[in-house]
């Protein structure tokens, strides 16, 4: 099946965007139109992707940013914010895992960080996202 989609005129934010599944769907936005928001922690794996969705004519911004972290969020949403003035959709797909060992094996912080990352940051980053969003029908 064919389906298409057109987003023009509409701002999107990917987290762990520049890669795999991420990288994937920053593309496909952009080719249905969005402008695209490319935020993981590298940054220059953000540009490289920003750089091909600008390469074919669309409007892509390069954030680096940590969704373990709240400020780091925070300055994600105001440079979306600065950069476009609007978003549209939200795409929480950055993630973490604690890779192949026993319960036992793993240690309280790395499932702190699988906590961080897979639970609280999305639920941080569209609980202030949300708002925002609502003013333009988000």
């Amino acid at each position: 099946m064919n389906y298409e989609v057109d987003l023009s005129g509409k701002v999107a934010l990917v987290t762990g965007g520049s890669r795999g599944l991420g990288r994937a769907m920053s593309l496909g936005l952009a080719e249905a139109g969005a402008a695209v928001v490319v935020a993981s922690r590298n940054l220059e794996s953000c540009e490289e992707v920003a750089a091909a969705i600008r390469s074919k004519g669309g409007r892509a911004l390069a954030v680096a940013a940590d969704a373990a972290d709240t400020a780091s969020l925070d300055r994600l949403l105001d440079a979306t914010w600065k950069e476009f003035s609007r978003l549209d959709i939200l795409i929480n797909n950055a993630g973490t895992n604690c890779g192949f060992k026993g319960l036992d094996k793993i240690s309280v912080e790395e499932m702190d960080r699988v906590y961080q990352v897979n639970l609280r940051g999305p639920w941080y980053l569209a609980s202030r996202a949300a708002p925002r969003m609502a003013e333009n029908g988000g």
